[in-house]
C-alpha cells in the first residue's frame, strides 16, 4: 500500500469535517472493496476516514410503513434482523446470500450501494422497493441514486446515514451467481405493490436499472408466461468471461420468472 492517514471518527459531522480537510480522502464502511483495491495500488487516498466507530450509522428501526437501516449495519446483521425479516423478508434473504461468512461479518449495506458496483446485490433492491437514501445533506430517490459504473449521485464530502425501505411483504429477490464470488451475473429483485410491478436489475448491465419491459408485462399479466414475450436490448447487457450479453439477457427473464413464482 501507498503511505496513507488513518482516520478514526466517533460522529458524520466529524467525518464530513475531516474529508473536507483532506487532500484526497475516502471513507472506509466494511472496507470490502477499498482495501482490496489499495492492496493493488489502485486507489492512493491521503486519508482513509474510517466510519466503524459512528453508533448512529449502525441502528435498525422500523414502523407501520418502512424500515430504516443504518449505512454501518453489516450483511449479516441485515440477514439475521428480525425487524427486516419482518417488514421485508426478501431484503433479508438477499443479504444472507452475499458473498460468504467473513464478507457479510464486514461488509455494510452503506458501503455496497456507495460503492455501486454493477453486480451487487442491494442496488437493485433501492430501485425496486422504492428506498430513500438518506445523508447528512439530503434525501434521494433510490432511482436517482446509482448514475452509472460505480458512480453515484453522492458528492465527495457526503455520507450515508441511512437507507429506508418501504415495506413489502410480497417481493422476491432472485440472482444467477457467478459461483466463486457470488456476485450477481444477473440478478432480479421484483415487488408486486397495489400500485403495480416493480423490478430492479442487477449484474446485467452497466449500472443497475429498472425493468420496465418487464414491469410493463406483469403488470398486465403477472404470470411467467408473460416474461416469454419481453425483449431485452441485448446491445446494452454486459458482455465478460463469465457470460455474454446474450446469456445475460436470458437470466434476466429466467430470474424474473422465478421472482414471480416465488410471489404467486
Amino acid at each position: 500500500m501507498y503511505n496513507f492517514s488513518y482516520d478514526k471518527v466517533s460522529s458524520v459531522e466529524q467525518a464530513a469535517e475531516v474529508m473536507r480537510a483532506a487532500e484526497d480522502g475516502k471513507f472506509l464502511a466494511g472496507g470490502q472493496t477499498m482495501l482490496p483495491t489499495m492492496k493493488h495500488r489502485l486507489a492512493d487516498p491521503s486519508n482513509l476516514i474510517d466510519l466503524g466507530g459512528i453508533n448512529e450509522l449502525k441502528e435498525i428501526s422500523s414502523d407501520n410503513s418502512s424500515v430504516t437501516i443504518g449505512a454501518m449495519v453489516t450483511h449479516a446483521t441485515v440477514a439475521a434482523s428480525s425487524e427486516i425479516k419482518e417488514a421485508i423478508p426478501a431484503l433479508a434473504k438477499l443479504a444472507g446470500n452475499i458473498g460468504d461468512p467473513a464478507v457479510r461479518n464486514r461488509g455494510t449495506i452503506g458501503g455496497s450501494i456507495a460503492n455501486n458496483d454493477p453486480a451487487a446485490d442491494y442496488p437493485a433492491a433501492v430501485i425496486a422497493l422504492g428506498a430513500i437514501v438518506i445523508t447528512n445533506k439530503r434525501e434521494l430517490a433510490g432511482g436517482d441514486f446509482f448514475t452509472g459504473m460505480f458512480e453515484t449521485a453522492l458528492d465527495e464530502d457526503e455520507i450515508i446515514k441511512s437507507i429506508k425501505f418501504p415495506r413489502a411483504e410480497v417481493a422476491a429477490y432472485m440472482k444467477f451467481e457467478n459461483p466463486a464470488s457470488r456476485y450477481a451475473i444477473a440478478g432480479v429483485f421484483l415487488v408486486k405493490a397495489a400500485d403495480g410491478v416493480r423490478i430492479g436489475v442487477t449484474g446485467a448491465t452497466a449500472c443497475v436499472h429498472r425493468g420496465m419491459r418487464l414491469e410493463d408485462a406483469l403488470n398486465k399479466d403477472f404470470s411467467p408466461t408473460s416474461v416469454d414475450k419481453v425483449d431485452l436490448p441485448v446491445e446494452k447487457m454486459n458482455s465478460d468471461i463469465h457470460a455474454s450479453a446474450e446469456y445475460r439477457a436470458h437470466l434476466v427473464k429466467v430470474m424474473t420468472k422465478r421472482a414471480v413464482k416465488a410471489c404467486s
